[in-house]
C-alpha cells in the first residue's frame, strides 16, 4: 500500500474517532484504573442519558436548530416523575406523565421557532427559564425522595450483563437511526435543513415535520427522566443543568454541521462516547468540576479543528 493510498485512508476517518483513541489511551497511562472493566461500564452508563438527549438534539442542529432547554426540561421531568412515584402512583403512568411534560415543553418550542418565528436560541433560552423555574417552585428547591424501590431496582437491573440503561440507549439510538434513515421523516430531517424551499413546493407540510423535530427532543427528555431519577433514587430541579450543553457539543464533535442538514447518526454516538470518556478520565485524575466544562469546549475546538485538517488534505490528494 502506497503512503498516498495510506493517507487517503487516514484521511477519510472522522475526527472524532482519533480524539476518542487519544483520550483513552492517554487516560489509561495516567490513570490506572480508567481502563478497567468496572469503570469502562460504568462510562457507558453514564453515557446513556447524554446520548438519549444527543440523538434529537442531532436532528435539530440538522433542521438549523438549537435547543438549550432540554437540561431544564429533564429536570422537570424528573421531579414530576419522582413525586408522582412517592405519591403512590405506579411507575407506567408516572414514566407517561413525565415524558408528556417533555413532549409539552418540545411542541411549544417547536411553535415558537416554527410558526412565531423566533430564534432558537432565544425561545429554547426562555423555555429553559420557565421549565426551571418550575421545577424549583414545585419542589421548593429540594429534593424529591421517597420514590419506592420499583424504579431503582428496574435502574439497577441488568440482561446478559449489560445495565437497564444502557441496553435502553442502545434500543433508543437504533429507533433514531431507523427513522434518520429508512423513513419518510428522516428524510424530511435532511431537507428541513438542506433544502426547506423545495420540500414545501413539494407540497410537504414542512412546519408540521419542523415542529415535530422539537416536540421529538422534549419527549426524550422526559424519557431521559427515567434514567436519571432510576440513577439518583430521586428528583431534583437541578440535577440535570448543562447536559443540553454536553449534547450539543457531542452532536458538534460527532460531526454534525448547523448548516444545510449535514449530520450523522453514528458521528454522534462517538461524539457521546467522547464526552463520556473525557469526562470520566477527567474524574480518575481528580480533575476539578469547572475544569471539566473548559475541557469540554477544548474538546469541540479540538475536533472542528481535526475535520477542517482532514478535509483540506483530502481536497489535495
Amino acid at each position: 500500500m502506497t503512503p498516498k493510498s495510506l493517507l487517503a485512508r487516514a484521511t477519510a476517518v472522522p475526527g472524532v474517532a482519533y480524539l476518542l483513541v487519544a483520550l483513552i489511551v492517554a487516560f489509561s497511562i495516567l490513570g490506572p484504573g480508567f481502563a478497567s472493566a468496572p469503570n469502562l461500564r460504568n462510562i457507558g452508563v453514564q453515557s446513556s442519558i447524554l446520548l438519549l438527549l444527543a440523538l434529537p438534539m442531532t436532528f435539530i442542529i440538522m433542521s438549523e436548530g438549537l435547543d438549550l432547554s432540554m437540561g431544564a426540561v429533564l429536570g422537570l421531568a424528573g421531579v414530576t416523575l419522582a413525586s408522582l412515584l412517592a405519591g403512590g402512583v405506579a411507575l407506567a403512568p408516572a414514566a407517561v406523565a413525565a415524558s408528556g411534560v417533555g413532549l409539552v415543553f418540545g411542541v411549544i418550542n417547536g411553535l415558537l421557532v416554527v410558526r412565531l418565528g423566533i430564534p432558537p436560541f432565544v425561545s429554547t433560552l426562555g423555555t429553559l427559564g420557565v421549565a426551571q423555574g418550575a421545577a424549583l417552585v414545585a419542589t421548593d428547591g429540594q429534593s424529591v425522595v421517597g420514590i419506592g424501590p420499583t424504579l431503582p431496582s428496574l435502574y439497577a437491573s441488568a440482561w446478559m450483563g449489560l445495565p437497564f440503561s444502557v441496553l435502553v440507549a442502545v434500543a433508543v439510538y437504533l429507533i433514531f437511526h431507523a427513522v434518520l434513515y429508512k423513513t419518510r421523516f428522516g428524510t424530511y430531517v435532511f431537507a428541513i435543513g438542506g433544502n426547506r424551499e423545495s420540500l414545501t413546493l413539494a407540497g410537504v407540510h414542512t412546519d408540521l415535520y419542523h415542529i415535530g423535530i422539537y416536540a421529538l427532543g422534549g419527549l426524550m427528555a422526559g424519557v431521559a427522566a427515567l434514567l436519571l431519577t432510576g440513577r439518583m433514587n430521586a428528583g431534583h430541579p437541578t440535577a440535570a443543568l448543562g447536559m443540553e450543553f454536553d449534547a450539543i457539543a457531542a452532536v458538534i464533535v460527532g460531526g454534525t454541521s448547523f448548516e444545510r442538514g449535514n449530520g450523522w447518526l453514528p458521528g454522534t454516538l462517538l461524539g457521546v462516547l467522547t464526552v463520556g470518556v473525557l469526562r470520566n478520565g477527567l474524574n480518575v485524575v481528580a480533575v476539578s468540576s469547572s475544569l471539566q466544562v473548559a475541557s469540554i469546549g477544548a474538546l469541540v475546538i479540538v475536533a472542528l479543528v481535526i475535520d477542517s485538517v482532514r478535509t483540506s488534505w483530502r481536497e489535495r490528494t
